[in-house]
């Protein structure tokens, strides 16, 4: 099975597999969602202190914070397919 990874920042990755979604986190209902997931223990900051520009939702329920914008993650994601895919 080959895992294919997407860096989200600062040495930060998560698998593409698990993505369900990257949100902008400027809607109250996101803002919500991360609190309730910091709440159950469900967050993961990635954002390495920055000012957090993307919210990234994950199959498993946990959340994922990351400084980088959704459309700079997005690009990452399409324009090299085949960037970190390990086995």
């Amino acid at each position: 099975m080959q895992i294919k990874l997407i860096n989200i920042g600062f040495g930060n990755y998560i698998s593409a597999n698990k993505l369900i979604s990257v949100t902008s986190p400027d809607s109250a209902p996101i803002k919500r969602a991360i609190q309730v997931s910091r709440d159950k223990g469900l967050l993961i900051d990635a954002s390495f202190g920055r000012s957090t520009k993307s919210v990234l939702f994950m199959e498993n329920g946990y959340i994922v914070l990351s400084a980088l914008a959704p459309e700079m993650i997005s690009e990452r994601i399409s324009e090299n397919p085949e960037q970190g895919e390990k086995n």
